[in-house]
């Protein structure tokens, strides 16, 4: 997978390894999701101990069980099963009461909602030469939608795969909840397929099956993500280019504590993400300052295009 030059016919060539499939993660590789997540979850968090008079230590861990039972750090009904919040106003609309908490979290969430620079040139550009463009994420698929949506990335992603959303809470229906027509939350072009319920990063076999699917070949096909743990070494084991988003990997960032103390993740989880490092896990490709790099490391190829069935559904890990 080398980018040394080679002597041909007298003189030095590059050699890019060639591909026709890129595969992405989403979160803090095409945006800065945790930027994102941070400023909406604190915003929120703030007002809430505003209006309660509860303190963020108390409520850190409520949320933690929250985030864990429905599998998401994003859950939209947080405030409405908050045990401290249930207790404190009972038999109250918790929506109307801390309507300020959702109004902050939303307006922050509009305002650091951004692709990196050069994200959507550069997949312009990747798509201009015929590869196929697949998105592989861990956010459910409501979130992931949304931001797809509102990044004007529908379309410039082929497909992408994603959890199926948590459900509603009992008694609420999406046409009750919802503002706009159902056609509003699905994406129109880039095509949806979920993953395997329960079923996490890293796993080789399951991005060995997404490449399946969409008819490419493991060795034409490059993997990128910001995780060690959870991107480079899950590309590795499953024999596809590997190339490292260093500049969205966060881990390290001292704001990043406040995830880890309220994140749905298993702890397990947590821990490698905390401890394992590019000395252990050597990425083949890195992307040190931008997305776009990527562009001086292979040359994209032209791919078939496709039509997933619904009958294709990645399996489970062996």
């Amino acid at each position: 997978m080398s980018n040394e030059p080679v002597e041909r016919a007298g003189r030095l060539v590059n050699m890019k390894p060639a591909v026709n499939i890129l595969i992405t993660d989403l979160d803090n590789t095409l945006y800065d999701w945790f930027e994102f997540w941070y400023n909406s979850f604190t915003a929120m968090l703030e007002q809430t101990v505003a209006i309660s008079g509860i303190s963020a230590e108390e409520l850190i861990p409520e949320i933690k069980k929250v985030y864990e039972k429905h599998g998401t750090s994003e859950y939209s009904f947080l405030i409405e099963e908050l045990t401290p919040l249930v207790s404190k106003h009972p038999g109250q609309d918790l929506r109307q009461v801390y309507e300020p908490a959702i109004r902050a979290y939303r307006q922050a969430r509009k305002e650091r909602l951004q692709l990196y620079p050069s994200v959507l040139s550069t997949l312009q550009a990747i798509k201009k030469q015929g590869t196929l463009v697949v998105a592989y994420t861990e956010s459910l698929e409501f979130y992931s939608t949304y931001r797809i949506r509102n990044l004007c990335l529908d379309g410039l992603l082929d497909v992408v795969y994603f959890p199926e959303d948590h459900e509603l809470p009992e008694g609420l229906t999406a046409d009750q909840i919802r503002h706009y027509a159902p056609e509003h939350y699905k994406l129109q072009v880039t095509q949806t397929k979920h993953t395997p319920k329960g079923e996490m990063k890293p796993n080789p076999q399951l991005l060995r099956d997404i490449i399946r699917q969409v008819g490419g070949d493991v060795s034409k096909a490059a993997y990128v993500g910001d995780k060690v743990p959870k991107d480079v070494k899950m590309a590795q084991d499953a024999g596809v280019i590997d190339v490292y988003a260093k500049y969205g990997d966060t881990v390290k960032d001292h704001r990043y504590q406040l995830l880890r103390r309220v994140t749905h993740w298993k702890s397990a989880a947590v821990e490698k993400e905390k401890t394992t490092t590019t000395a252990e896990v050597p990425p083949t490709y890195t992307l040190e300052s931008s997305f776009g790099e990527i562009l001086d490391k292979f040359t994209f190829l032209p791919k078939d295009r496709f039509r997933l069935s619904a009958q294709d559904t990645p399996s489970a890990a062996e």
